[in-house]
């Protein structure tokens, strides 16, 4: 993916836009533009002029994208780093980002799920565990999941859920990830698109304030299946992992993506 940190912001509908990505990208990192369930080929346009020069990648709901064919061809169409479409077991996708050239990814949160998909052609999986914040299935917990996964297959894996600290970030490293794969840490960042008032709620959480819910895709009509619920905290909408605990004050995303960095490596570098 041509970074030089092996940090992703995920892609967070409402809270990764241009801004965060290109600041992402900036500090070494590979930053993603996320378009989520109500996602437009008209907004995906909008946020990707905001990205000042910076490569990033793009992270798109396959059911919106199905829904939406225009999405997806902008999407293609701007070239990113890497094109990430998760949720879906059509694979058509995969040929046509092919065929642009582009490097692709998934989330998967089986190892069967994750054998279709390199099956499938994807090049790059993430594992991402039950822990994380917003939508996915929450099936096994991180760090089981992705040595499983790792085990299965023979591409490399990011690791998503749950990681918000340099602990976290070193804890998947040290097990065999090519990155992590980082949300609430980056959402709660100033670049990011997350309302103030969202933003001190994540401030002020703890890993237990979370919980798992389809009630607010219901009241929107969104057509998510009841298997894929989204982790947020306790009554309210605001998607938050259990790492939240570990986000408990401003930061711009260049500071995130040092703090995590560096303390990874300090860690890390204490097996030699």
């Amino acid at each position: 993916m041509g970074i030089d940190v092996p940090i992703v912001n995920a892609p967070m509908g409402g809270a990764a836009g241009g801004r965060l990505a290109a600041a992402v990208s900036a500090a070494g990192g590979l930053g993603m533009v996320g378009m989520g369930s109500s996602a437009t080929a008209a907004q995906l346009t909008a946020e990707l002029s905001q990205l000042d020069g910076q490569r990033c990648g793009i992270g798109l709901v396959h059911w919106v994208a199905q829904d939406r064919p225009a999405l997806l061809d902008a999407a293609v169409a701007a070239r990113p780093a890497l094109l990430s479409v998760s949720f879906g077991d059509d694979w058509a996708w995969v040929r046509r980002a092919h065929n642009a050239g582009l490097t692709v990814t998934t989330q998967v949160a089986t190892v069967d799920a994750a054998r279709r998909a390199v099956d499938a052609g994807v090049d790059v999986l993430v594992a991402r565990g039950a822990e994380g914040g917003g939508h996915g299935e929450p099936t096994v917990g991180t760090l089981p999941l992705l040595a499983d996964v790792l085990d299965a297959v023979d591409v490399p894996v990011l690791a998503a859920g749950g990681i918000a600290s340099a602990r976290a970030v070193a804890a998947v490293l040290a097990a065999g990830a090519a990155a992590a794969w980082v949300g609430t840490a980056f959402a709660a960042c100033a670049e990011a698109l997350t309302p103030a008032a969202a933003r001190d709620a994540l401030f002020a959480a703890d890993a237990e304030a979370t919980e798992l819910t389809s009630e607010f895709d219901v009241a929107a009509g969104y057509r998510w299946p009841a298997s894929i619920p989204e982790r947020v905290l306790r009554g309210s909408p605001v998607n938050a992992g259990q790492g939240v605990g570990a986000v408990w004050r401003p930061a711009t995303a260049a500071e995130v993506v040092t703090s995590l960095a560096a303390g990874a490596a300090e860690l890390l570098g204490r097996w030699r």
